[in-house]
């Protein structure tokens, strides 16, 4: 490389090489593969450890270890060159070399100077036993060149470049050469470093946002997943959510705002958070879509999401869905046919002045729902409906497997939905919620409206008496008895309107008391002269569980009790 139009030439084409690495290592590796053998027989890369990221200032000793080494391939190694250390090919993760930059010393005083230097120069040859250690030597003469890897901040590392003893010497303008592959490397460096911290905070920050374990509410079962996209993409803001209602009800939620970063990912949290709170007011999907929307545009005037919310009900069988602008969902019945379901699709949240529709179908027992963001069916190799159509199919080929009396395991549904996903379609992130409708029996449901009166606690008793009968949990008449008697005593006490009084038999017996008073009731000691304020305290007691949530047109109170 003598002629000063084969070293730009080389230079043009080594930096692209560079250039085109993402993360760390590929950047490393670009350097590597670009200048061995066309520039050097050897190269060795040094870099921080442990590197520091955008404007942090490190403490402690400056430590460089071995990251990469490449050189020609050993059968055209010629005897006594260089370097034990250097071995063919290595893994990435090299980290076999470790050496501590003293302070004032000479590989410190040739790291600071910035530009490189030839191997023979006073400084390099005081600094290069420090860097590559006291057994090892570098060819004499101009042979060898050390070149300080500088980021936007600070050295962040080190290259040494080699040529054999029967190559021709570095000359001069090599050292030119040098640093501009030590700059155009160091800078690539620094921004995958700062990206991966970016990217890892961002992923951290939505993997926070999902929840960490799915409940388990009565008559439902749930599995989900959730997989980020590729490692070069930016995070998303992709989101799913299972919150129970009262009524033994579940609302299920999923979304996907639109765009790929940080700020992505935050307005995930808030909407998912907004929705959570929603679903606690018990508003109907259509309203919970309404003031999402409104949300959205408080945020900005961009911040735009797609969002199902979907609320299944075990005891009716049946599921009320709205949905904002999103890819609808899946049925997949217990004979195996898929259906996709048809929901108005709406605009999306952040849009502002339009209506949200909800439409309300039957959910059968043994039937799964499937909720998804489009990075599972949309890619460049395929449009949405294409994908969504290739989702249908596989669920019906994955339910003929297990035959049509028996639906698939549910967590393996799962596992089979993602497997449809070729290596070019995670372009996307992927939210994914399945829900498996079993529904309650009508024969293990008890309703009744108690006028709100002074014999309505008395009435309560003998109802819940001859329920417990009826279903052969005799053992719990005692207890069941006195809390019905003490939670209706509560509610018709400050209620004008007939009360409702529900038992649920499942794996738990589940009573629920529902008035038009919005006002929650509090749990506290009651005093030895009080002659009341003891209700729920019995309640906290002898149930399982117990809680109170504020409707739309009041409160309900429930409990649980264990049996069998």
């Amino acid at each position: 490389m003598r002629r000063d139009g084969d070293r730009l030439r080389f230079v043009g084409a080594a930096t692209r090489r560079i250039a085109r690495g993402i993360d760390l290592d590929e950047i490393v590796m670009g350097l590597c593969r670009a200048t061995v053998p066309t520039f050097s027989d050897a190269i060795l890369v040094y870099l921080r450890d442990p590197l520091p990221v955008g404007d942090e200032r490190p403490t402690g000793p400056v430590v460089l270890r071995l990251r990469r080494t490449d050189r020609i391939p050993e059968d055209r190694d010629t005897e006594g060159f260089l370097l034990p250390a250097l071995q063919p090919e290595p893994d990435l993760g090299i980290t076999a070399e470790l050496c501590t930059v003293r302070p004032g010393g000479a590989l410190n005083e040739v790291l600071r100077g910035v530009r490189p230097v030839f191997a023979d120069a006073p400084a390099a040859r005081a600094a290069l036993p420090e860097l590559i250690g006291e057994d090892l030597t570098v060819p004499g003469g101009q042979r060898a060149i050390l070149a300080p890897l500088r980021g936007r901040r600070r050295v962040i590392g080190a290259a040494l470049f080699l040529r054999r003893p029967d190559r021709p010497a570095f000359e001069t303008d090599d050292l030119l050469v040098a640093a501009q592959l030590a700059t155009h490397s160091a800078l690539g460096i620094d921004k995958a470093v700062l990206y991966g911290r970016e990217a890892y905070i961002a992923d951290e920050l939505q993997r926070t946002m999902l929840p960490e374990t799915l409940p388990r509410p009565t008559g439902v079962r749930l599995a989900s997943r959730y997989l980020p996209a590729a490692e070069t993409a930016r995070v998303g803001g992709d989101w799913y959510d299972a919150i129970p209602l009262p009524g033994s009800r579940v609302a299920l939620v999923v979304g996907d705002v639109m765009g790929h970063s940080m700020t992505s990912a935050a307005i995930m949290g808030q909407l998912r958070t907004t929705a959570q709170t929603l679903a606690g007011l018990d508003l109907p999907p259509q309203e919970v879509l309404h003031h999402l929307d409104e949300q959205a545009q408080r945020l900005g005037t961009d911040r735009m999401a797609t969002c199902l919310y979907a609320v299944y009900d075990p005891v009716a069988h049946r599921i009320t869905i709205a949905n904002a602008g999103h890819p609808p969902p899946v049925l997949l019945h217990l004979g195996g046919r898929a259906e996709v379901l048809r929901v108005p699709p709406g605009a999306p949240i952040g849009v502002g002045g339009v209506d949200f529709e909800a439409v309300e179908l039957d959910a059968p027992a043994g039937a799964t729902l499937l909720l998804y963001t489009d990075g599972l069916v949309e890619s460049r190799l395929r449009d949405v409906w294409t994908g969504i159509e290739q989702l249908r199919e596989k669920l019906a080929a994955t339910a003929q497997l297990t035959g049509a009396d028996h639906p698939p395991p549910l967590e393996a549904l799962c596992d089979e939905v993602l497997d449809m996903l070729g290596p070019g379609d995670r372009d996307d992130d992927i939210a994914l919620l399945a829900a498996r409708f079993d529904g309650i029996a009508p024969s293990d449901v008890a309703f009744w409206h108690l006028d709100p009166e002074d014999a309505a606690p008395g009435r309560a008793r003998r109802l819940a008496r001859k329920a417990l009968s009826r279903w052969g949990l005799e053992e719990l008449t005692d207890s069941l008895e006195l809390l019905v008697s003490e939670v209706v005593t509560n509610a018709v006490r400050y209620t004008s309107r007939p009360v409702t009084l529900r038992l649920l038999r499942t794996d738990v017996l589940r009573c629920e008391v529902g008035d038009d008073v919005p006002q929650l009731p509090r749990l506290r000691q009651a005093r030895a002269t009080d002659e009341g304020g003891r209700g729920l305290y019995l309640v906290n007691k002898l149930a399982r569980r117990w809680g109170a949530t504020r409707l739309s047109t009041g409160k309900v109170v429930w409990f649980e009790l264990n049996h069998g």
